[in-house]
């Protein structure tokens, strides 16, 4: 499932964040620190030191913003999430066709996640810079993504993705990856589609008795599926 989560930041926050990445100097380093071989040999870009503490505060922000976004619990059923982390692409700056690793290992600490989920954040208004598209390979076809800062768009992290050269201008970013309770992309679309029903239907004023089955069979399925 590619899904759009829209206002993860309001305006005030991405000023701070902008802010604050604008003025990190040294915390900026090769985006190659974090690639994997075959990621490695595509990737030209500059990314935040996981291990600053600007990237520690920052990432804080959003998660803690995220824990609220009912669509973004919706939609990926979070088990555990990666801290944020932030790029940046100027002068040309590009990242190839590539898969994410299936496993991260959490900075600082023994934990390792399962990456279902890869999840960019637009910080940049996209009138400000040239290119940049973040393409994703789906069942439909090639995706182009260009988002409002503050968006985000979630997708499998099995998907062939690219971010196109960045002309003119700069494209800043966040991006971490979600282990899910649910496995399987499928599995996490249907039971997406049958909650957002449900809310629907509760909006509505539909029979609450009808409302009653379809929330219990939410959490049946929930329950069957499970990976915790």
């Amino acid at each position: 499932m590619l899904l759009e989560i829209p206002k993860v930041l309001n305006a005030e926050q991405l000023q701070l964040v902008r802010d604050k990445l604008d003025t990190a100097g040294d915390a900026w380093v090769d985006g190659r620190a974090t690639a994997g071989h075959q990621g490695a040999q595509v990737k030209r870009n500059l990314q935040i030191n996981e291990h600053a503490p600007i990237a520690i505060e920052l990432g804080d922000l959003i998660l803690a913003e995220l824990e609220r976004h009912p669509l973004f619990i919706s939609a990926t059923l979070p088990n555990h999430v990666y801290p944020p982390m932030f790029n940046l692409y100027q002068g040309g700056m590009a990242f190839g066709s590539h898969v994410d690793g299936a496993i991260r290992q959490i900075p600082g600490s023994r934990m390792k996640i399962r990456t279902d989920i890869s999840a960019t954040l637009f910080l940049s208004e996209p009138d400000t810079y040239e290119g940049g598209e973040l393409l994703i390979e789906d069942t439909y076809g090639v995706q182009s993504v260009k988002l409002p800062a503050g968006h985000m768009i979630v997708y499998p992290a099995t998907s062939l993705h690219q971010v196109k050269p960045v002309s003119s201008g700069a494209r800043l970013a966040a991006f971490f990856w979600v282990q899910s309770m649910i496995r399987d992309d499928g599995q996490r679309t249907l039971l997406f589609d049958l909650d957002s029903a449900i809310q629907r239907l509760t909006q509505s004023g539909a029979d609450s008795h009808a409302l009653v089955q379809l929330t219990g069979s939410y959490h049946n399925l929930l329950r069957m599926w499970t990976d915790i």
